[in-house]
């Protein structure tokens, strides 16, 4: 599996926000998280990130545990996000903002390439930019390459970080609320990207409160309850489960 969070517990004083949750999640995999308000979903996304240390339990990756690694050797490592609030540099153009997930490479030669203005520099800067294009292209917001972040609706500024997410290609990406304040074009664009993004054997786990949408994006669904794993199965499965109705469907 690609992604194996096992018996995580995580505790603040004496509230329990997560209690031995297991979850995996394999290449090529959509798998929906999904609970009330205050089950724990996003903690979950913080403790697999590298936000948050779990109280007990462990993260692997590709069965190396990375629990106590830090959330830039994580991403570096491939595992991206988005955010339930949508956390972009509000300064920055949209091409800017997505830019920035490949910065970390760097630029070959150190400073004195960057003293000199070495070639493979500005190489690297315009291979860069074309792959930038082609996830904006791809995501559907080419248009507004040259625009402020900080100046999109809520809709635009979740495709803005999508493509953020994805423009250095991951290995898992975390979506939290991903289709919140999505007009329906713009989540059948996100939708796109996440069948591209099964197909490209990424693991994606997808927090959501839009029931539908998990429904017809995931291949697995996992319901939290009050810190807890209440029922995992297909979509089918979840949708029929009794307590799952009881808790949260119903």
């Amino acid at each position: 599996m690609t992604l194996a969070v096992d018996g995580v517990t995580k505790r603040y004083g004496g509230i329990i926000a997560l209690e031995d949750v297991s979850l995996t999640v394999g290449a090529g995999e959509v798998v929906g998280l999904i609970g009330p308000n205050g089950a724990g979903k996003t903690t979950l996304f913080d403790i697999v990130s590298g936000v948050q240390a779990p109280s007990a339990g462990t993260v692997r990756l590709d069965g190396r545990a990375i629990t106590t690694t830090s959330p830039e050797r994580r991403a570096r490592a491939g595992i991206r996000r988005t955010f339930q609030r949508v956390q972009l540099y509000g300064h920055l153009s949209v091409e800017d903002n997505i830019l920035t997930a490949t910065e970390w490479r760097g630029g070959g030669g150190g400073l004195l390439a960057d003293l000199v203005g070495a070639p493979t520099r500005a190489r690297r800067e315009r291979e860069r930019r074309a792959r930038v294009a082609s996830v904006m292209e791809a995501v559907g917001i080419a248009d507004l390459a040259p625009l402020p972040a900080g100046s999109l609706p809520i809709g635009q500024a979740r495709l803005v970080e999508l493509a953020r997410a994805v423009v250095d290609e991951p290995r898992v990406l975390l979506l939290d609320e991903p289709a919140s304040g999505l007009a329906d074009h713009e989540a059948e664009r996100f939708a796109a990207q996440v069948a591209r993004l099964r197909a490209s054997d990424v693991a994606v786990v997808l927090v959501e409160h839009d029931v539908g949408f998990v429904m017809g994006q995931c291949d697995r669904v996992v319901v939290l309850d009050l810190g807890r794993v209440l029922a995992e199965g297909s979509p089918t499965e979840i949708q029929q489960h009794p307590a799952v109705r009881a808790a949260y469907l119903g």
